[in-house]
């Protein structure tokens, strides 16, 4: 297995880091092994965006935790991950990491008034910023030196 992160110590990769294409699985695959050698720090594994990354090929938590715990690399688990669940074509995978990338919580109705005040936060124009924006900002924000 790879070695884990010290996510009290440094943030996860950035969710819009792809492997095979998909958006999310990086980021989910540190907090995982992070959650398994017990350096998770404050961040949380099957969190809500995980649960995108999952819901979207039908994947369970604790089937991608049994991958990540036995996979070698990242791409042994990408790869699990591809073939695992809900077959997706080139296409869909594509255009679902796109959607997800570009999405923000600015007209979501239960999270906007929690996204306008992480952005003011963090110096983002919550009518622009993106989740992932908003993510990448609180981690530099969090591991500031």
């Amino acid at each position: 297995m790879s070695t884990a992160l010290d996510l009290s110590k440094e943030s996860p990769r950035s969710p819009g880091v792809r492997l095979r294409d998909y958006v999310i699985i990086a980021r989910t695959i540190d907090k995982c092994r992070g959650l398994l050698s017990g350096t998770i720090g404050d961040y949380h594994y099957n969190c809500p965006l995980d649960q995108m990354l999952f819901s979207f090929k039908g994947i369970d938590s604790e089937d991608f935790k049994k991958a990540v715990e036995t996979a070698d690399q990242d791409d042994d688990v990408a790869l699990w991950f591809d073939q695992a669940g809900i077959h997706k074509t080139q296409h869909e995978i594509q255009e679902w990491s796109d959607d997800v990338e570009a999405s923000s919580l600015y007209d979501h109705p239960e999270k906007k008034e929690w996204f306008i005040s992480e952005c003011q936060r963090l110096g983002l124009d919550p009518a622009k910023a993106t989740l992932f924006q908003l993510l990448d900002a609180d981690d530099a924000d969090t591991f500031k030196k």
